[in-house]
């Protein structure tokens, strides 16, 4: 019964949130051409392209509620998150439907509208959460959305498992009894403790909505047979899934055919919204970078040709996404030499093989300029582990923990462990900590987030040489 309540509650949250972008479209058209506070100039509104806007504006914000998991019933439970996560989620929003009002100049919006839109759907998320979790509390507080369960297990593993239940927003529940198995010592509990078969006799059956298992996981292979023994009591029966340390079962298991899996190395790459958002993200940005440093592109390309001999460009085998070989593009800094040497080498920071030029440009990261085609071609991302060569990918695999790791993601231009200051000659390690932070807490904002830190510190790094 608890769960078809949260059942209900989950779908009405989901829908109420999804339908945002309709509400507040419907309010902004009032208050800009309905409601006599501004003026309207005398042509008439072309309410199809405001109708194709609507329809755009739907889509990339039922991507953004996913990637932000908006519509979880959990992140209620923490109001600031839950504020972040809007608050995020509406900016997105407001600059991707900006963004694309400004490239498709078959029709003209009005930027009030546009204005007033975004801000509606901010505060009309804000004000569904806080509803919703008002309501949650207010079920709470008359019990009907408590759930009276026992747990099948009396050691303390068990009640660890009763306290999260008893402060669970998801599905609260008030503890009425523990059933005490075999191998488990007697213990004094806070509430009443029975004997497992004891519970065939109907006169000693407590009421209960839920029974919940929790033993360790040395008893897991128990579980069955515990359930089939209560399924007299026609209560829904759980399991506490305790997976080990640093596992979570959280979106992580599926069913493939008559074959349960667990994810236990996967990678953000693998959500559809993560794909959309991050390669949208990786174009529109590259294809900008690349047009407003053209002209500073040039003169480098000039001054690489007057002061050394050979290419402007370097080229060089790197490794990316899932272990796959590309070439990656810099401007060239050093003077042309043994090319397997170059694979081979770290560069130092008096390295006599660097160019006058050269110097300048690795000391203020200008010579990464061309890897923003690389972004365009899909090799690499803006942000992400960089690329590392092929012969230190192998060394590394061998000598840093879960190194091969950091290949689950694109690799980038710019990353959260060089911004950290974990480049050039530093601790492969600690890069390799940072880079799998990045992976565990990707989100746009965080990308973002990055890029700034990478303006803001990444002239003259004293990594850099």
């Amino acid at each position: 019964m608890i769960r078809r309540r949260l059942n209900y509650i989950d779908f009405s949250l989901r829908l109420a949130i999804l339908l945002l972008p309709l509400v507040a479209s419907s309010f902004a058209a009032f208050l800009r051409f309905q409601a006599g506070l501004f003026p309207v100039l005398d042509q008439a509104i072309a309410y199809a392209d405001y109708f194709g806007l609507l329809l755009f504006t739907t889509i990339i914000w039922a991507i953004i509620v996913e990637h932000y998991d908006l519509t979880s019933v959990e992140l209620l439970g923490d109001p600031p998150a839950a504020t972040k996560r809007a608050l995020l989620a509406c900016l997105l929003a407001y600059v991707t439907v900006t963004g694309a009002t400004f490239f498709y100049r078959a029709a003209s919006f009005s930027r009030l509208f546009v204005v007033f839109s975004a801000l509606a759907m901010l505060v009309l998320t804000i004000g569904i959460q806080q509803g919703f979790r008002v309501l949650l509390r207010r079920l709470h507080r008359k019990g009907r959305m408590y759930s009276r369960i026992l747990i099948v297990g009396a050691d303390e593993y068990a009640e660890r498992a009763a306290q999260s239940l008893l402060n669970s927003l998801v599905m609260p529940s008030s503890v009425i009894g523990y059933v005490r198995l075999s191998w488990q010592p007697e213990v004094a509990r806070s509430a009443t403790v029975l004997e497992l078969d004891s519970l065939t006799n109907p006169a000693l059956r407590p009421e209960v909505d839920d029974i919940v298992i929790a033993v360790p996981p040395a008893h897991m292979a128990e579980v069955h047979d515990i359930a089939a023994r209560l399924e007299s009591l026609c209560v829904p029966i759980r399991a506490v899934l305790d997976l080990g340390a640093g596992i979570t079962a959280r979106d992580a298991i599926f069913q493939a055919g008559e074959v349960t899996l667990l994810d236990l190395r996967t990678s953000p790459s693998e959500s559809i919204s993560y794909f959309i958002l991050k390669r949208s993200f990786d174009v529109a940005f590259s294809f900008l970078a690349i047009v407003l440093t053209f002209p500073a592109m040039l003169v480098i390309a000039a001054l690489i040709k007057l002061t050394s001999p050979g290419p402007v460009l370097f080229a060089q085998e790197r490794v990316g996404l899932n272990g796959r070989l590309f070439r990656m593009y810099k401007f060239r800094t050093m003077h042309v030499g043994d090319p397997d040497e170059s694979q081979t080498r770290w560069t130092t920071e008096e390295d006599p093989r660097r160019t006058r030029t050269g110097k300048i440009l690795r000391q203020t990261n200008l010579d990464e300029l061309p890897q923003f085609f690389n972004v365009l071609k899909g090799d690499m991302s803006v942000v992400g582990p960089r690329p590392e060569r092929p012969f230190f990918v192998k060394k590394f695999l061998n000598e840093v923990v879960q190194y091969n790791t950091r290949h689950y993601l694109k690799v980038g231009v710019t990353g959260w462990a060089q911004v950290n200051g974990w480049r050039g000659d530093t601790s492969i390690s600690k890069r390799v900590e940072y880079d799998l932070q990045y992976l565990r807490n990707w989100s746009l904002g965080l990308d973002l987030k990055i890029i700034w830190l990478t303006v803001w510190r990444g002239f003259f790094d004293k990594n850099a040489y």
